[in-house]
């Protein structure tokens, strides 16, 4: 009974989520701007307020409020809209809270991979970077081909599980790249594709010297600032 009610709450924060982003994305809470006082919050999106207050922290996780001590909650950015164009409104919390699953499973299989890997796996993923290079230069969106490199070193964990979970969440991943690498596309931005690649490009060399450490902390890394990157528009 205990965890239903913990799912039940879960779903609610979602619901609330999703509201509270709509709103920012759509300008109703523009950045900048401090939002509704909890107490109306909850009265709008009729929840309780320990679900708010779930909402809101998934919120401040995702970069786009801050809380200041005795002043409240404050928007500091809005997403593009492009965010809503390539996903449902009830799959985006989904889409964040699969970065932040994937950024302990993948950072460990790829700090795993630096030590475990053989030659042929090694090649593959080397392949699969030079894939998306050569898609960056076509300005592709690429997310199969970044999919295949992130699910090339999960493989090079030599731990099935890894990439079993990968190839289970393909789906969720892809979306999520959809998005991200779209919004890189777009921005004005130049260096902002660059950056990304460049991630990538850190990530394989660690793996290539062996070093799991610094592997794992490159692609936590990585995960972390795609996350960030689904909401920060195209022109920020």
């Amino acid at each position: 009974m205990q965890m239903q009610k913990q799912d039940i709450s879960r779903s609610l924060s979602s619901v609330a989520y999703q509201k509270i982003l709509v709103s920012i994305i759509n300008g109703e809470y523009p950045a900048n701007e401090k939002l509704p006082s909890e107490a109306k919050l909850c009265e709008k999106y009729s929840v309780s307020r320990p679900v708010l207050r779930e909402a809101l922290t998934r919120l401040k996780e995702d970069n786009l409020i801050v809380s200041r001590r005795g002043s409240g909650s404050f928007v500091i950015k809005r997403p593009d809209d492009t965010v809503l164009s390539f996903s449902k409104i009830s799959s985006i919390s989904d889409i964040q809270r699969c970065f932040e699953f994937r950024t302990n499973l993948e950072g460990s299989a790829a700090g795993l991979a630096a030590t475990r890997r053989t030659a042929d796996q090694l090649g593959r993923i080397v392949a699969a970077a030079e894939k998306i290079n050569e898609a960056n230069r076509l300005h592709a969106i690429a997310s199969e081909e970044d999919f295949e490199f992130h699910l090339a070193i999960a493989e090079a964990a030599n731990n099935h599980y890894y990439s079993t979970v990968m190839k289970s969440l393909r789906e969720n991943i892809k979306e999520g790249m959809n998005i991200t690498r779209t919004l890189s596309l777009k921005s004005s931005d130049s260096n902002r594709m660059a950056l990304v690649q460049d991630e990538h490009n850190t990530i394989l060399r660690h793996i290539i010297d062996g070093d799991a450490e610094k592997a794992e902390s490159a692609m936590k890394n990585h995960l972390n600032n795609a996350r960030i990157r689904m909401f920060e528009g195209t022109d920020n």
